[in-house]
């Protein structure tokens, strides 16, 4: 009679002898660790905060937002790149390939994402003594008619007329004079020169105020704008590098 097999040494088709399998498991385990590893390094480059950010800005939200936040924390993350586009033109950032913008609150497009950035800030108009020495003060806004004011020019091209409140009134009023620019910096320049009178952000002139080399007018009627944001597309706030960025920005009162 034939002998029949041994159960225990059955092999179910396209099996292996064990040590013939365990010979294959030991000369693949090196490479198994090698995908492993790989893998791991992958997964942690994708963590790791890399790759550059485009921002357009104002000068002023750079000057008093942007740089002031991002200088100490960036030096720790050399492998995020910034490119910063600063002027006062409104943009469209996703058709002009920008990954965020920083603007006033009340310009932010509302299909954004927007996280404040900044405190709320006040425009004001200053003067050198020098300059009023010659010219009694305004007392009301329309009194800058009759005064030489310091323009600026908006990025559509027009001039900017200056905003005035004052017991829920609002009042906006159209200036002329020798001087005309595209930036608020310059401005502070030329009213310290005693070219007339400038209308610029409170943060600009703090310091010329508080010393006596501008003096302040129309305090009760200067205006109070919602501070800076930065907005940008929900599929951007994914990215290590980006929550650097809108982390480091961020507004924290106090």
């Amino acid at each position: 009679m034939p002998r029949r097999p041994d159960p225990a040494r059955v092999l179910l088709p396209g099996a292996q002898e064990p040590e013939a399998g365990e010979r294959l498991r030991q000369s693949l385990a090196p490479r198994v660790a090698e995908i492993e590893d790989e893998i791991a390094a992958l997964m942690e480059f994708r963590e790791k905060p890399a790759g550059t950010i485009r921002i357009t800005l104002s000068d002023h939200a750079y000057e008093t937002v942007l740089w002031p936040k991002l200088r100490p924390v960036l030096s720790s993350y050399p492998d995020i790149k910034l490119e910063l586009s600063i002027d006062n033109k409104f943009r469209n950032i996703v058709e002009d390939g920008f990954d965020a913008g920083i603007r006033l609150g009340e310009s932010v497009e509302r299909d954004m994402i927007a996280v404040r950035v900044g405190p709320d800030w006040r425009m004001v108009a200053v003067a050198s003594p020098r300059y009023l020495a010659t010219r009694p003060p305004p007392e009301h806004p329309q009194d800058l008619l009759g005064h030489d004011c310091i323009n600026m020019r908006q990025a559509a091209g027009g001039f900017y007329a200056w905003e005035f409140a004052k017991d829920g009134k609002d009042l906006r009023v159209r200036v002329d004079g020798q001087f005309t620019f595209n930036s608020s910096y310059p401005m502070v320049g030329a009213a310290l020169d005693g070219y007339g009178i400038a209308f610029v952000p409170d943060s600009l002139v703090e310091r010329q105020v508080a010393d006596g080399r501008l003096i302040l007018l129309l305090d009760d009627w200067s205006p109070s704008f919602e501070g800076y944001y930065i907005y940008y597309p929900s599929r951007r706030q994914n990215s290590p590098a980006f929550k650097v960025v809108v982390d480091a920005l961020r507004h924290r009162e106090g």
